[in-house]
């Protein structure tokens, strides 16, 4: 096969923007902590970009789409250390004519930012050493495995016809759940500071997110052509009316617009028609955006009155919003705007609908409990949480310096 010198352009582009995105969530969640904390949470993010990296060169992608073992891993073995690929190795996963490198170069922009997400839920709370396991732990076994079971053509739910565009059930809501796992586990914060210390960054993390997320969504086509282009437009409409949606309500339940909300209901859009982008039109889109700024929004309201100490909001809107997404994607999906794709519910489909549910279901469960039961393990090892006076500064205590001097 040829090498298709635009796609591979294009998704070279997209793989960069993808990268962007976890400095745009470090800065993100960089903003929304307190101020001797702010380095601490940003580092987690970072350090996903680089041991992420390792463990995908070392073995991550081959346990993703080499060999299947029963259509739940891939042989670690097959792609290790890259043995085996070369300039001439070509991408067969479609006929979109793109070297072999370039696949691998994207879906570890996936890989890296995925966990990072978790990080935002037990904000000042855990130590980086016990973090560095559990990144390599939930990694090995519930990214890695997911993304094989859903987005390898020999994974399990993949041949069961699931459909998971560019990571609702893959990304949000295994990282979301995952985070309401943590925070149950590691317990809440000795002092509860809901007040960021620094909206123009988390403003400039929400843009740059934003912008990430069209290589995110549009690049999960792996071509240039029509669904890539309702995939980027789409994108951005969900985004939009999320955001819309979320500062209307807060609004009238608190009588201001906040701009925190405005910037956490586009997130919001953002992770909820991720499943659907590149399979739904773009009036679904829009009303997937209302949905997700109302479904997400009432989310966290619930998260507060319960007391779950989810700092930054990832169950609420990263879970919810994957969860949504995909079930709302069981609903809304149409081949008239991808061929390649399903018919929903409202198409006369309610089998395709089924699926999705169950895949969804699934998928959170297992990362759940995984992820409960790794950090009482790596407790065993090494302390999870941080003493009551590391919280108060964690960029002094944890790493010796500071984001800003006094």
């Amino acid at each position: 096969m040829p090498i298709n010198i635009g796609n591979t352009a294009f998704m070279l582009l997209c793989s960069s923007l993808v990268m962007l995105m976890t400095p745009g969530l470090a800065f993100f969640y960089g903003g929304l902590v307190g101020r001797k904390n702010v380095l601490a949470i940003m580092m987690q993010s970072f350090t996903s970009l680089g041991w992420t990296t390792v463990l995908w060169f070392a073995f991550g992608y081959s346990m993703c789409f080499g060999p299947s073992w029963h259509g739940i891993i891939g042989d670690p073995r097959y792609y290790a250390f890259m043995h085996g690929v070369t300039l001439d190795s070509m991408y067969m996963g479609n006929d979109a004519g793109i070297p072999l490198i370039v696949h691998v170069a994207y879906q570890m922009m996936f890989a890296i930012i995925t966990p990072a997400l978790i990080t935002g839920a037990f904000a000042n709370r855990v130590t980086f050493k016990s973090y560095f396991l559990f990144l390599t732990g939930w990694l090995i076994f519930v990214y890695f495995p997911f993304v094989h079971m859903v987005w390898s053509p020999s994974g399990l739910l993949a041949k069961w016809g699931v459909l998971d565009y560019a990571g609702g059930i893959v990304v949000h809501n295994t990282a979301g759940f995952a985070a309401l796992a943590s925070v149950l586990y590691v317990g809440r914060r000795q002092k509860v500071d809901l007040k960021p210390h620094n909206v123009p960054l988390i403003a400039l993390g929400s843009g740059l997110l934003w912008f990430g997320w069209y290589g995110f969504n549009a690049g999960s086509e792996f071509r240039v052509d029509a669904v890539t282009a309702s995939a980027f437009l789409n994108t951005d409409v969900a985004a939009s009316f999320g955001a819309i949606t979320w500062l209307l309500t807060e609004w009238l339940c608190h009588e201001k617009p906040k701009f925190v909300g405005l910037l956490t209901g586009g997130v919001a859009g953002l992770a909820t028609i991720t499943p659907a982008a590149g399979y739904v039109s773009v009036g679904s889109a829009a009303l997937i955006g209302i949905l997700a700024g109302l479904i997400c929004y009432y989310a966290v309201a619930l998260k507060n009155r319960l007391g779950w100490d989810d700092a930054l909001d990832v169950w609420g809107v990263h879970g919810v919003g994957g969860l949504a997404g995909t079930i709302l994607l069981g609903v809304f999906a149409s081949k008239q705007w991808n061929a390649n794709g399903a018919d929903g519910l409202l198409f006369g489909n309610a089998t395709f609908f089924f699926r999705q549910c169950v895949a969804v279901i699934l998928s959170g469960v297992w990362a759940f409990l995984f992820t409960y039961c790794m950090l009482w393990f790596i407790n065993m090892i090494t302390p999870v949480k941080v003493s009551p006076a590391m919280e108060e500064s964690m960029d002094e205590e944890l790493h010796g310096e500071y984001a800003y001097l006094e």
